[in-house]
This record gives structure tokens, C-alpha cells and sequence, in this order.
């Protein structure tokens, strides 16, 4: 059935799906709601947490800690799994987490203090855990680059994933740790089709240059992998191999492969994308979802959410283990050292406060390029 909304160009989502922890739901009235969805600018918000670090505890990752200056992402990727996360902060999943961005001003300064600690064992990080550090607004806000900063100041290592070739500008910095085997970068691909990948993900930079990116990064020395992320079964499937040949043609030594998930509200935002976008292929998509999850459209269990199991399941994966092998994509976990880490003093942050213009008055409004590509 297809809906009244417009698609908004852009955007991933169209609508703002109801607050499971929130009471009461007001439902407004179909001008309103496409007049919302025309004009909602994108707003920053600062974040007061006190501290920056997040502890791991899936065994579905790979890494124990992680660090996000951001919450929310303008990227817009509409089946990102992170989207009702926002909905802890009283916002909804659907278009509040792709234009309510909350901005870390202090992370930083949090991060120095972190890895200050006489308890701080290092151990590599991961930025970011949740959504991408390069992100649009990091342009003008370098928050990402800031905690860089501290990290290489400290040999500390980071590996980091992202959608953006914005990384590029922090060569110079990921480069120095590099050196040290103390940075690695993956870059996230879910499709080399340039008219889905705008509609699946509209802020994000184009497949071709993400390719780029991980070219230029591994010519200046920085470890890069790709991470087919999420692969959609019965849209994207098909693309394993070619996605891996490219990714091992521009410079990458590992890959990975996650399996679309689509907890809470994100079932919802990804079937009406799917009603809009390819109605030809959603029923295929949804059945596929249901083959990997014994009948559910997502089973939230460790060891099963990011792979599925059954036939299916087992094909892609082979085929995966396949084609990552044959191009020498499958050399394992990308090892990071501490072994240059050196224990950092408060003073060498000098004492300078992290100035955010854009954030002056606690909250402004910015309305970032439409198409994206970042």
C-alpha cells in the first residue's frame, strides 16, 4: 500500500514513529505532518554526559570499549539499528534521530581524563560503537578529530568505521598511529548502486568514493578493511562478491559482513522504505528475514541478531568466506598494539577549552546539503 507522506529528499525516514517509553502519543493530522517533514531543520543539541567511554558487553563485537561524540546521525541511513536509541532520550526513531543530533562538546577533554586514570589499562577503541564520528557536522565541529588528537598525543589505539570519506582529513593523525600499529579504518558498504544507496542511506558519501577512501588511506599507510554492512537479504545479497573484488582492488586487507537487523521501530521505517522504494522486492525481503530469524522479522539473541542461521543464512556466509578468501580478505581481526601507549598527563591538553561556535547558545539550527555525500 503506498503511503500519502511525501518522500523527502534527504531523508531516510518520513515520520516519527511513536516513543515506546512515552505515554501518550499525539497523532497529527496529514498537512501537518507533510508540512513537519518538508521543513524540520536539522538541530545540535550539547550532551551533558559525564563521561565519554562506553563499556562492551556483546560478545557479538569486537572491541571492549568504545567512544561516540555524537548521538543520532544526519547520514539518515534508514534500517540503522541505532535509531531507537534515540528514544532513550526522548526523542523517536524515525526522523528526530537523523536531524536531533546530540554533540559531545566535552568529549575530548572526558577522554583525557579516561585514559588519565592510573586504572586505564589500554585497550583498542571503537569509534564510534553507535553512529558515524564523521557524520556531516563534523565538518565544522571536529570532534572526532579533537579526540584523535588525545589519542595520538598518547599512542593510543583506535580503530575506527565510518561511511564518510570526511576520514581522509585526519590522515595525518591516523598515519602517526598507524606506525605504531595503533589504528585501523574500515569503511562501511552496503551497496555499489549509487541510485539505492541514495535512498537506503541519503547523507552518506556515494559507494564510489568510499572506494577512494579506502585507497588513500592504505597508500598512506593506514590498515583499511570494508565492512558489508548491513546485507539485505533479497536487495543486496547479490553484491557480496563484487563488493569484495572492489574493496580488495582499492587497498583492503580484511572484511567483514554483517546481516540486516531491524529491532523496535526500525522494522517499520525499513517496510515502508521497502512499500516506497522497491515494492517489487519487499515481500522477497521480508520472507528472507523471516528464514534467517525461525519466523520472526528479528531475533535479538547473542550469537544469532548480526547472522541469522538456517540455509540461507549458511549460503551467504559461505559465499562470503569465499570470495573474502580467494581476493586475501580473510587474514583475521586486524591485531592493534598498546604497546606504545605511554600514560598521559592532564597538562598535556594545555588547559585550552574546546570552543564550539555552532553551539553557543546551547542549541542552533543548521540545514545540511540534502544529497549528501559527504
Amino acid at each position: 500500500m503506498k503511503h500519502s507522506l511525501p518522500i523527502l529528499r534527504g531523508r531516510g525516514a518520513h515520520g516519527d514513529p511513536p516513543n515506546r517509553f512515552e505515554l501518550l502519543h499525539i497523532e497529527p493530522g496529514e498537512e501537518e505532518v507533510v508540512r513537519d517533514v518538508r521543513d524540520r531543520p536539522t538541530r545540535y543539541f550539547r550532551d551533558q554526559s559525564r563521561s565519554v567511554l562506553t563499556r562492551n558487553r556483546s560478545p557479538d563485537v569486537g572491541f571492549d570499549w568504545s567512544l561516540n561524540p555524537y548521538r543520532g546521525c544526519e547520514h539518515g541511513c534508514v534500517y540503522c539499528y541505532a535509531r531507537p536509541t534515540h528514544e532513550y532520550l526522548g526523542f523517536s526513531a524515525g526522523l528526530d534521530f537523523e536531524s536531533r543530533i546530540l554533540v559531545k562538546d566535552e568529549a575530548p577533554r572526558l577522554l583525557l581524563e579516561a585514559i588519565s586514570r592510573p586504572g586505564w589499562s589500554p585497550t583498542p577503541l571503537a569509534m564510534s560503537g553507535v553512529t558515524d564520528p564523521y557524520q556531516p557536522v563534523e565538518r565544522r565541529l571536529r570532534l572526532t578529530r579533537r579526540c584523535l588528537e588525545v589519542l595520538e598525543s598518547v599512542r593510543h589505539p583506535v580503530a575506527i568505521v565510518t561511511k564518510s570519506r570526511a576520514v581522509e582529513r585526519d590522515i595525518d593523525l591516523l598515519s602517526s598511529l598507524a606506525e605504531r600499529q595503533a589504528a585501523h579504518v574500515t569503511l562501511s558498504i552496503t551497496t555499489l548502486d549509487r541510485r539505492l544507496q541514495r535512498s537506503l542511506e541519503p547523507r552518506a558519501a556515494p559507494p564510489a568514493h568510499r572506494l577512494r577512501t579506502l585507497q588513500v588511506l592504505a597508500e598512506s599507510g593506514v590498515p583499511v578493511s570494508v565492512n558489508i554492512a548491513p546485507v539485505i537479504p533479497g536487495l543486496t545479497d547479490h553484491e557480496i562478491p563484487s563488493i569484495l573484488e572492489a574493496a580488495a582492488d582499492h587497498g583492503a586487507t580484511g572484511a567483514g559482513m554483517v546481516m540486516l537487523r531491524l529491532p523496535g521501530a526500525v522494522e517499520g521505517l525499513f517496510t515502508r522504505w521497502l512499500e516506497e522504494h522497491v515494492p517489487g522486492r519487499a515481500e522477497r525481503v521480508m520472507a528472507r528475514l523471516r528464514e534467517l530469524h525461525e519466523g520472526a522479522i528479528y531475533d535479538p539473541r547473542f550469537g544469532h541478531r548480526m547472522s541469522g542461521s538456517g540455509p540461507y543464512a549458511t549460503h551467504v556466509q559461505r559465499l562470503f568466506r569465499v570470495v573474502a578468501e580467494r581476493r586475501g580478505l580473510n587474514r583475521g581481526r586486524r591485531h592493534l598494539s598498546t604497546s606504545s601507549f605511554r600514560r598521559p598527563s592532564p597538562a598535556r591538553e594545555g588547559g585550552s577549552a574546546l570552543q564550539l561556535d555552532l553551539l553557543d547558545a546551547g542549541l542552533r539550527e543548521a540545514t545540511p546539503g540534502a544529497d549528501g555525500g559527504d
